[in-house]
């Protein structure tokens, strides 16, 4: 796999390794198990088939993924057309490579970012931007976090969106075990969103888009923003 590596990795704040380097070799071969189907629903309340739904109605034929994961829903999905052009972003060049080998058969392209540094990857316009589990591992308070948006948006078509889920830490409180594991990846500086909320989130989508919707399944905001 060739991976195209931006100048901005050379620069990483401690924050933002840290919510990267848990992604080891083996925690991604039980990431679908433990993470998605176990956890994202059971602890978190958000159902995966709410998500699989949220990722099909947003994605299109020209499409970045930021922060991969294993590449679960890029597998999943149902593309609108049937050879869709595919870039993948991520600090991790695991999951980069998890994820490339995974959807090999639509050739995508990684590119190893950071996206709180101005992005210089050789990248296309696309027409959607999906961001599934991410914001909640960068690190700062959600307004930090806009950042991150402002860099993404460049590469954003006009009448294009930018989507994505993330665990919030203030206002969706669903249980006692959503309160234990939020703690100890926020201990952990896995997460960074014990001052996440969707007052925050909001403003960063109406300071950046035309358009844009946000609401809460389980602790989870599901956000979108048209360009």
């Amino acid at each position: 796999m060739s991976v195209q590596i931006n100048e901005s990795t050379k620069t990483v704040s401690e924050g933002a390794a840290a919510g990267v380097a848990v992604y080891s070799n083996f925690l991604l071969s039980i990431y679908d198990l433990e993470v998605l189907m176990f956890e994202l629903q059971y602890i978190f309340k958000c159902p995966l088939h709410k998500v699989m739904e949220f990722f099909n109605e947003n994605v299109s034929g020209i499409h970045l993924d930021v922060g991969v994961g294993t590449g679960y829903f890029l597998d999943k999905c149902n593309f609108p057309v049937e050879n869709p052009t595919i870039h993948l972003m991520d600090l991790n060049s695991n999951t980069l490579r998890k994820t490339s080998k995974r959807i090999k058969r639509y050739e995508p392209v990684p590119h190893q970012c950071n996206v709180l540094e101005p992005i210089q990857a050789d990248l296309p316009l696309f027409d959607s931007i999906s961001a599934i589990n991410f914001l909640h591992c960068l690190p700062g308070i959600m307004l930090d976090k806009e950042m991150a948006i402002k860099n993404l948006k460049p590469f954003l078509r006009e009448g294009g969106v930018l989507f994505g889920i993330t665990v919030l830490g203030q206002g969706v409180d669903v249980g006692i075990l959503y309160r234990i594991a939020n703690s100890i990846y926020n201990k952990k500086s896995i997460f960074s969103n014990l001052n996440d909320n969707i007052s925050d989130l909001e403003v960063i989508l109406k300071n950046n888009f035309k358009e844009y919707s946000v609401q809460t399944v389980g602790s989870a905001a599901f956000f979108s923003g048209h360009n």
